[in-house]
C-alpha cells in the first residue's frame, strides 16, 4: 500500500492511476472509501467532514454474494 498524501495533493491524482490500484480517501472523522480518481472528488451523502487523506491501494478483489433462496411454496 502506499503512503499516506495530504488531500490537498488530490488534483495530482490523474498521475497516480494505474490498472488494478484505487484510491483510499479517509476524512477527518475516519470514514473511508475507495474510489477511482475524480477531480473534483464527488463526498458520499453521509460525510460531514471533509477528506484529509488519501493513498494508492490494490483494487479489491470481487467477491461472489450468497445466492437468493427462491420463493416459498
Amino acid at each position: 500500500m502506499g503512503e499516506w498524501i495530504d488531500f490537498s495533493r488530490w488534483p495530482e491524482c490523474p498521475a497516480m492511476e494505474r490498472p488494478g490500484l484505487v484510491f483510499e480517501v479517509r476524512n477527518g472523522q475516519g470514514q473511508m472509501m475507495l474510489t477511482r480518481c475524480e477531480v473534483p472528488l464527488p463526498m458520499p451523502f453521509d460525510w460531514t467532514s471533509a477528506p484529509v487523506r488519501f493513498r494508492v491501494i490494490e483494487e479489491p478483489k470481487p467477491r461472489h454474494s450468497t445466492p437468493i433462496p427462491p420463493p416459498r411454496g
